[in-house]
């Protein structure tokens, strides 16, 4: 197997905070790509949003390492330890803002495979860019 085509899925459990502070629970997949090494993503199935879709958030991989130690975040995408078997992901859109809570070992443990498929430094962009540029140009 192409060191590209590594991909890590893990499921995990979660809880998103609706109004009143009532707790929802919500599957997740945390997944992971070689071919996208600097990415990790949240995927949320059917019924967990407005409009009943699935939806994916990506963010930086480094963002959910900096988060599990400490506040971390700019823009869309805040994590933050909360206590010291929970992390918050919170998540901003257009359409509103979601809180979710995550078991930290979870997150650990997905963060640590990661690191199994793409070590931290080892992230190599120069084939992804290149069937880009090929893909941008045409073959010209």
């Amino acid at each position: 197997m192409d060191n590209m085509d590594t991909a890590l899925a893990q499921p995990a459990r979660a809880r998103l905070i609706a109004s009143g502070h009532q707790q929802v629970s919500v599957r997740s997949t945390l997944r992971y790509t070689a071919a996208d090494p600097y990415a990790v993503h949240i995927d949320f199935p059917g019924g967990a949003s407005l409009d009943g879709g699935s939806v994916t958030w990506t963010f930086a991989r480094a963002l959910l390492e900096e988060g599990l130690s400490g506040p971390a975040g700019i823009g869309d995408v805040h994590i933050w330890p909360c206590g010291w078997a929970r992390t918050v992901v919170e998540l901003h859109s257009p359409h509103g803002l979601a809180m979710i809570h995550f078991e930290t070992a979870a997150l650990r443990r997905f963060l640590r495979r990661s690191y199994a498929v793409v070590a931290a430094g080892g992230e190599d962009l120069a084939p992804i860019l290149d069937e880009g540029l090929e893909s941008l140009l045409g073959g010209v």
